[in-house]
């Protein structure tokens, strides 16, 4: 399939969820790099205070204030899009919200308020993007989430979500291929990003909500969104860490389902009382911040995603990590007079998966 997609200073980008986090860091990152961005949430006083604050910093922005969940109002953000700019050429589905909570105890209300928003409003996006670009040409960018791959206790119908997300990402991929439509879907599955994510989440626990390790920042996921947005992939996925999941779930499922049963809930919570339960799953925080409050360590880069992004550049890295990691395991083994074994950081073992470009498994 031939994509025409045009460098970032001529796009015109549409972004769901750009109040914060990922949408907003996305957001930040395009007008930064010369595109025009159609900043979306439910939020109007962050957005226009985002959009005031890339103008001044000689941006170009607009704003729409829209529930991605109802269809009608996902036609309003096409609307703005024709309107002020004559149309768009790349739509990234970002607006998501979660709940902690044990399957059994949330509500049917809060469960499909949350595939309104997760599923429904990805596809009212992606179907109303792809019927814009199906001739013109474009990105569809889809966020979903390394539990597009691997369900977690306490985010059941979270994981569910992304898991749907992901379906209907590739059926509209292969369906955008059947017609030779010259248009890019990509899926991005991120690991634990720090983001307002658990803050905003609807919280049925009765503590503090926190990610699991590793965390990253959301600027590494926006530079893969802008990476997707002028070339054309099928997925990436942000974070060494998600991939050993993702991989390790493949080749040994039940063995991925024993750890999560005695680990996962444990990591997802902190022991200090929750600030606020209710969360934006029914109607929207105080938005306008792309970090949250992680009090963890968080990892700037991912060389597995700078990898799968630009191969060259961090091929040669790889190798360079790979070879200072060898040298240094024979110099042990020669000072102790026995080889010895180390433990090395996940992503350097990411980087020895890249060196060997690869295995096909994962």
């Amino acid at each position: 399939m031939k994509y025409s997609l045009k460098p970032l200073n001529e796009q015109v980008m549409v972004i769901t969820g750009a109040s914060s986090g990922i949408g907003l860091a996305t957001a930040r990152a395009a007008a930064k790099k010369g595109a025009t961005v159609i900043l979306v949430a439910r939020n109007r006083e962050a957005l226009l205070d985002i959009e005031q604050q890339i103008r001044a910093e000689g941006g170009k922005a607009f704003h729409c204030v829209a529930d991605v969940g109802r269809k009608e109002e996902v036609q309003w953000i096409v609307d703005v899009a024709l309107t002020e700019c004559s149309g768009f050429d790349t739509w990234v589905n970002d607006a998501g919200v979660s709940i902690y909570g044990r399957l059994e105890e949330v509500t049917d209300e809060d469960n499909r308020r949350l595939f309104d928003t997760n599923f429904w409003g990805v596809v009212y996006g992606s179907l109303a993007a792809a019927q814009h670009l199906r001739t013109k040409g474009g990105a569809i960018i889809n966020v979903g989430s390394e539990v597009s791959d691997v369900a977690v206790p306490l985010q059941g119908m979270y994981s569910a979500s992304k898991h749907a997300v992901k379906g209907f990402t590739d059926a509209l991929r292969i369906e955008l291929m059947e017609d030779e439509a010259p248009v890019s879907v990509t899926l991005i599955k991120p690991a634990g990003i720090d983001t307002p994510y658990p803050l905003h989440a609807k919280n049925y626990t009765d503590k503090a909500l926190t990610l699991p390790q590793p965390v990253y920042t959301p600027e590494e996921v926006a530079n893969a969104i802008l990476e997707a947005a002028v070339h054309p992939y099928r997925d990436i996925m942000i974070g060494g860490g998600a991939k050993v999941m993702s991989a390790l779930n493949k080749r040994l499922p039940g063995l991925m389902d024993w750890i999560s049963s005695r680990i996962m809930s444990k990591q997802q919570v902190e022991d200090e009382a929750p600030l606020n339960t209710a969360g934006s799953l029914h109607q929207p925080s105080q938005d306008g911040e792309v970090r949250g409050n992680h009090k963890g360590y968080v990892m700037k880069t991912s060389l597995y995603t700078r990898a799968k992004t630009n191969p060259v550049a961090t091929s040669a890295l790889a190798v360079a990590a790979g070879a200072a990691v060898i040298a240094l395991i024979n110099s042990n083994a020669k000072r102790n007079g026995r080889r010895q074994r180390t433990e090395p950081s996940e992503e350097v073992v990411t980087s020895r998966i890249v060196v060997v470009q690869q295995d096909p498994l994962l």
